[in-house]
């Protein structure tokens, strides 16, 4: 057994707190009654998460989406939200979240997404940390070589397990006229971390809003959305991975039945 102190500690060594976005709510949200032997990993605590996870006797769950974002006015058995916090809490599960911490971080998120586009250089943050300034929210990295966009598609749809992504992009780039030479990756929802950033021939994100998207392929930049979560869940066997390595003495897994809400038809 390990006491929760020991396991954030290593959860903030992965990803310090200090490199989250000001409008995130990263760390230990609840705090169980136990110590820790058996930790569950996934990106979304829903009801079947929290179910599984009980089942498996976890003493704590790494939600990598907090399950308590903006001020709650109340907690009850009358919604989603409630019924898992709740169910937590009498369960004496710890519940931990690391969200931007863990995109922003050195190995994190947006690092491993690059590993998609193979040998690159240049790799800096779109938003450097105040803390540290080569670490931040997004990642912009330039090529090895100069690649068709379409090969780039597949190697995104390998990396991240997916049969299909959406792709918006300039003729030039579609047709393979125009080769990919920079890219710029943010996990989840991009908006808000491309803003600005310009000069980039490919932006991969979970998702986008529909103006911004035909603003990038209009400034001759293509865009690969794959879905909100697409861009976090294959993370979690890496993380999980990295904590076994820190803490042996805990068991880590990740969670069977997270999975994005939008499925393809």
């Amino acid at each position: 057994m390990t006491s929760i102190d020991t396991v954030v500690a290593a959860l903030e060594r992965v990803a310090p707190p200090a490199l989250a976005a000001p409008w995130d709510n990263v760390g230990l949200l609840l705090q169980g009654s136990c110590p820790v032997a058996r930790a569950w990993l996934c990106i979304d605590l829903t009801e079947p998460v929290l179910a599984e996870a009980l089942a498996a006797q976890a003493d704590l769950i790494i939600a990598y989406h907090p399950i308590l974002f903006t001020g709650a006015r109340r907690l009850t058995d009358a919604t989603p939200q409630g019924r898992v916090a709740l169910g937590a809490v009498r369960a004496g599960v710890h519940v931990y979240s690391p969200h931007t911490a863990l995109d922003a971080a050195a190995d994190g998120v947006n690092d491993w997404l690059l590993e998609a586009f193979g040998a690159r250089s240049d790799v800096a943050p779109l938003q450097p940390s105040a803390v540290d300034p080569v670490l931040g929210a997004g990642r912009r990295a330039a090529l090895a070589a100069p690649t068709p966009l379409g090969a780039l598609v597949d190697a995104i749809k390998a990396h991240l397990g997916l049969v299909a992504v959406r792709i918006a992009a300039p003729p030039a780039l579609a047709d393979g006229s125009r080769s990919v030479r920079t890219v710029a990756t943010c996990p989840g929802a991009g908006a808000g971390v491309f803003e600005g950033v310009d000069g980039v021939d490919l932006f991969l994100t979970g998702e986008l809003r529909h103006h911004d998207v035909l603003a990038r392929v209009a400034s001759g930049s293509a865009v690969v959305l794959t879905d909100h979560t697409n861009t976090e869940r294959g993370f979690l066997p890496r993380l999980a991975g990295r904590l076994s390595g820190l803490l042996p003495q805990v068991q880590f897994r990740c969670s069977m039945v997270d999975a994005d809400p939008l499925q393809v038809g």
